[in-house]
């Protein structure tokens, strides 16, 4: 795992930045997929955007731990919707 500064703001450059200084792209899963058809069928509107999905694969790749991907995720969300 890498040390990282997460910044204050720039969320989606920084994790795209991220992601591919480490040679990492969205991981897609067959569990994710099924996960994302009964999400839509049950109406739910909240499946991951391109950055969320960057996340998640940084994480699943390893590259973050678990604090560092919800620090960086909470920053993101934040951004988003309070800008």
């Amino acid at each position: 795992m890498v040390s990282i500064n997460i910044p204050s703001s720039g969320m989606v450059g920084f994790v795209a930045d991220l992601a591919q200084r480490l040679g990492i792209g969205d991981m897609r899963t067959r569990q994710g997929a099924l996960a994302r058809v009964v999400s839509g069928l049950a109406g739910d509107e909240g499946a991951p955007d391109d950055t969320e999905r960057l996340i998640i694969a940084l994480r699943r790749s390893k590259a973050i731990d678990g604090p560092t991907m919800l620090a960086i995720q909470g920053q993101y969300l934040n951004e988003k919707f309070h800008v």
